[in-house]
């Protein structure tokens, strides 16, 4: 893992808070419980108790919600610089489970250190509000997508989503971006059937707007995706600090 100061979380808060040494030091502390999780192997389960928070470091984790007939609602993905499982702590139980989509290096976060660093340093706890303010309007815009986008448009706003995203961590750009996902990841995330996904990102392609093809989204007109799908970042709110 890279020094905190270099860190995606140090990264992402950034872009809501200029960090101070002192905030810097705290966030040192949050990341000493220094963990690797197997790709496949659910971190949280769904209605667990008393289990701690963790910031992803590196790799990717899906959130998702299992159904009585052992279908699944991928509620988002986590990439790293965020938080897992910040409100189920607050909470106390958690309504999601997390799984590792490829082998995960993670922080682990105890409920009693997270309460400490948001006594000592008011404004990196502002930093993390604003962060879970962020994640929840993210679910506000894929309940609109799967509520009122077309598939075409729903996929293309996804994308860059993402993209938008691991730009913020360094990870992304308007170019493009490594993706793990697969497309049964994307439909269990967009209420579409894997062969509908299929269709869909041929479309996408034939069109000249993107390419998804072995782990590499790769936008060709990325002005022409932000018109299909209408997508305005505003929700993301990244364009700098207001606590300076």
């Amino acid at each position: 893992m890279t020094s905190v100061e270099h860190s995606p979380l140090t990264r992402k808060l950034s872009a809501f808070v200029a960090l101070s040494d002192v905030e810097l030091a705290v966030l040192e502390r949050l990341h000493q419980r220094r963990r690797t999780f197997v790709a496949g192997r659910d971190m949280v389960h769904q209605g667990q108790s008393a289990q701690a928070a963790y910031i992803l470091s590196a790799g990717w984790v899906c959130s998702y919600k299992l159904q009585a007939d052992g279908t699944r609602q991928i509620v988002d993905f986590q990439v790293p610089g965020d938080f897992l499982g910040l409100r189920s702590v607050l909470l106390r139980t958690s309504d999601h489970s997390f799984e590792p989509i490829v082998d995960i290096e993670a922080a682990e976060v105890l409920t009693s250190d997270l309460l400490e660093a948001f006594a000592q340093t008011p404004r990196l706890a502002t930093a993390i509000l604003w962060a879970a303010s962020r994640d929840e309007a993210m679910v506000v815009e894929h309940l609109v997508g799967i509520g009122r986008r077309d598939a075409d448009a729903r996929m293309a706003h996804f994308l860059l989503e993402l993209g938008s995203r691991l730009a913020l961590v360094g990870m992304g750009s308007k170019e493009g971006f490594e993706c793990p996902l697969t497309q049964y990841h994307l439909a269990d995330t967009l209420g579409l059937s894997a062969v509908h996904v299929n269709r869909v990102l041929r479309q996408l392609r034939e069109s000249g707007l993107v390419t998804f093809r072995d782990g590499q989204v790769t936008f060709h007109d990325y002005g022409g995706l932000v018109d299909l799908a209408e997508f305005d970042p505003a929700y993301l709110d990244q364009t700098g600090p207001l606590l300076k």
